[in-house]
């Protein structure tokens, strides 16, 4: 068989699946993961929706790829222990500046399983390995990874969803100024001890 020949589709299906995810990220981004469909996503890429469907299965599967998120976490190893809340909200709101699929996985994840499903999956694989190189006990690293989400999320819910004029209008370094010690205490405190 010509390489050429057999290359060429190859090049349009990852041309196609590469539409087909823009489309979907923007669909779900603009109009949450109940109200987005698949038909809609198909003709925002201007494909027939059967492909969809054969590519990705289904609406959820379709999510999946749509939202794989690598959130690129700094290496705990590549700063100071007492440095780590800084750097967790300082990456974090750049990611969420810049990254309107996170401002969707938020919105999708708030209302519905299957978004809710795929950020416990991000917080599992990504979030919580971090928090057991940092925190004191890696017993104790699930709860607190927890409470760092916790700010990280509400803020990005308060400042990126809903957006509240006052968490809209400060300057991220302002946010980091504020929220880092918060953060900071969550990985590397001493347990309360309740």
């Amino acid at each position: 068989m010509n390489r050429s020949t057999s290359a060429a589709p190859a090049r349009r299906s990852d041309a196609t699946r590469r539409a087909i995810l823009e489309a979907a990220r923007e669909r779900f981004a603009a109009d949450g993961y109940e109200r987005a469909t698949i038909r809609a996503i198909a003709q925002q890429a201007k494909i027939d929706p059967s492909m969809v469907m054969r590519y990705y299965g289904n609406k959820e599967g379709l999510f999946a790829a749509a939202v794989a998120i690598d959130l690129k976490l700094p290496d705990p190893a590549s700063l100071p222990r007492d440095e780590a809340g800084r750097a967790l909200v300082t990456h974090f709101l750049t990611m969420w500046e810049d990254n309107e699929v996170l401002t969707a996985l938020l919105r999708v994840g708030v209302t519905n399983d299957a978004g809710a499903e795929r950020m416990r999956g991000i917080f599992n694989d990504q979030l919580l390995p971090l928090a057991r190189r940092v925190c004191p006990d890696p017993e104790q690293a699930p709860a607190r990874a927890a409470l760092v989400s916790s700010q990280l999320l509400g803020l990005a819910l308060t400042r990126y969803v809903l957006r509240f004029p006052p968490a809209a209008q400060l300057h991220p370094e302002e946010i980091a100024a504020w929220l880092a010690p918060t953060v900071q205490h969550y990985l590397t405190a001493p347990h309360p001890g309740v």
